[in-house]
């Protein structure tokens, strides 16, 4: 019987903490990286823009505004060439991220 409850706590555990404050690249303990999230056709450009960092708390608390658009518009950009995402996660309690933009 124990190692039934066992066995359910610790799937129940991974699947709880696999969906909760990630990025797209992510570890279930410790992760600090930039990972590419999108390219359109549009030309290279030159300008770099960030958004704000966003913070979310156990999956339940989220703070931020993370867009595209708040990037684009703090780097003058017009015409957006990649989408960055750059996060850092602690196991899955806590995390923190910003767009990256880079265009014309």
């Amino acid at each position: 019987m124990f190692k039934k409850i066992a066995s359910t706590v610790v799937v129940s555990s991974v699947v709880f903490l696999s969906g909760c404050a990630m990025q797209p690249t992510h570890a279930m303990v410790y992760s600090n990286a930039t990972s590419p999230y999108m390219a359109t056709s549009a030309e290279a450009g030159s300008k770099v823009g960030e958004s704000e960092t966003c913070t979310n708390v156990l999956g339940l608390i989220a703070t931020g505004d993370c867009s595209i658009s708040t990037a684009a518009k703090n780097g003058g950009i017009k015409t957006v060439s990649t989408v960055d995402w750059k996060g850092t996660n602690i196991l899955g309690f806590y995390s923190t991220g910003k767009t990256i933009v880079t265009g014309k």
